[in-house]
């Protein structure tokens, strides 16, 4: 039975994450407000989410060596302060590269976080609830987009740019404190020893790269996440704003519509993962392709989509956020627990890579079919720079079927086990032959 600690200590380290969510997120609702205080095109106010997420992907396998040499309580914390720091520059920023430089200590705070509190259910859990936990701790930290979608739009509608992310800040330091006070990084007497020096810091970092279950993690992150994260971090709300001819209120309720289905599919995809570990790649091509056929319908219907199908589109981006977490549950699987924090870092770029080139590219299109530095974007313009999303589709999915050959082959021949489930998935393979 899962000892009460672990669900408190899950409970703080959940808590950084929703906090992280909220700070990433906080750009993306006031993309136009951002426009208009540092007099910037879709391009200039891309290359602020974009930098954040290069130093997000960027850094995650440094942090998951650091993660692997300090463990989670001191990064989550670290991370926090970060964020707060980055809020703090960001509302006093009135030009592009001041903000630039705030939304970039953004990026690596929330670096610091998401994998930090994964090594925390891997620790304090066991058994089939770890995909179950992982799959709560992704979805319910989208709860810091609601907040981010809601409280964050109105206190900026009604206070100032200032005193919004001023509060954004405070909320960091106050996490940091919480964390600090209350988070450990395993149960007593758990056996866990600290990478100990470079040597065995480059072995690990590439001993979880040459795993192909590290790889097919990344892809199956990749291609399950990039298109939700760039719909909810920065341009969704644009495109139905200006681009689907929707009001602010039935935009962010279809922003929050994405997060609450989430969560409901979330904690189903984590039990089928635990109850059939060997169908895994299935979910995440059906997750592809409902994504990459939601988006098609959309972009081909003539005309402004009926709110219906936009509703079936965030409804079907909603599973894109929980798909990506099998990524996480193929590290788990397929790497020891030394080297358990280079592999989730691994795992991590996926996703936030191809979120990155995206967002870049969809600003870049969307500046070269609008006149001038007007950003009254038509519809036409965001169709077009919605489909760029096929590029990164088609790589993901080549790079699952790939290494999911080389897994399939290594299950039913000979190898090296590396983790009780990989033992479990031994038998199971063995029982059928």
């Amino acid at each position: 039975m899962t000892p009460r600690r672990a669900y408190v200590v899950w409970a703080v380290g959940l808590a950084a994450y929703t906090v992280a969510v909220f700070q990433r997120a906080s750009l993306g609702v006031a993309a136009v407000d951002a426009q208009e205080r540092f007099s910037a095109g879709a391009s200039a106010v891309s290359l602020f989410l974009v930098l954040q997420l290069v130093v997000y992907a960027g850094l995650q396998v440094p942090v998951g060596v650091l993660l692997d040499r300090f463990g989670s309580k001191a990064l989550i914390a670290a991370g926090a302060v970060t964020m707060a720091a980055g809020q703090l520059l960001l509302a006093v920023a009135t030009d592009v590269p001041t903000a630039v430089a705030a939304r970039v200590l953004v990026g690596a705070g929330d670096a610091m976080t998401f994998i930090s509190v994964l090594r925390v259910v891997t620790l304090w859990f066991r058994g089939p609830v770890v995909p179950v936990v992982t799959q709560l701790t992704g979805i319910l930290g989208q709860l810091g987009q609601i907040a981010a979608a809601y409280p964050l739009v109105l206190a900026l509608h009604h206070t100032s740019w200032t005193t919004t992310f001023l509060g954004a800040a405070a909320i960091g330091v106050l996490v940091a404190v919480l964390v600090v006070a209350a988070l450990a990084d395993a149960p007593p007497g758990t056996p866990v020893a600290p990478v100990a020096g470079w040597a065995e810091i480059r072995q690990n970092v590439a001993g979880a790269w040459r795993e192909s279950g590290t790889r097919i993690g990344l892809y199956s992150h990749l291609v399950t996440q990039f298109s939700g994260t760039v719909f909810a971090l920065l341009w969704g709300y644009p495109f139905l704003v200006l681009g689907q001819g929707l009001s602010t209120g039935t935009a962010a309720g279809l922003l929050s519509l994405l997060v609450v289905v989430g969560m409901l599919v979330g904690p189903l995809l984590g039990k089928l993962c635990g109850r059939w570990p060997l169908r895994r790649s299935v979910l995440v091509f059906g997750i592809a392709g409902l994504t990459t056929t939601a988006w098609t319908v959309v972009l081909l219907w003539p005309g402004r989509a009926p709110l219906w199908l936009l509703v079936v589109l965030v409804v079907v981006l909603a599973t894109n956020g929980p798909g990506s977490m099998i990524g996480f549950d193929y590290a788990r699987t397929w790497n020891p627990v030394t080297r358990l924090g280079s592999a989730t870092g691994v795992v991590n770029i996926g996703g936030f890579a191809a979120s990155l080139l995206t967002v870049l590219a969809v600003g870049a299109v969307l500046d070269a079919m609008t006149p001038g530095a007007s950003t009254d974007y038509d519809l036409s313009a965001f169709k077009a720079a919605f489909s760029v999303q096929y590029l990164f589709w088609a790589i993901g999915l080549v790079g699952v079927l790939k290494h999911r050959r080389v897994l399939r082959e290594r299950l039913t021949g000979d190898g090296v086990v590396l983790t009780p489930l990989y033992t479990a998935m031994r038998s199971r393979v063995g029982r059928r032959r």
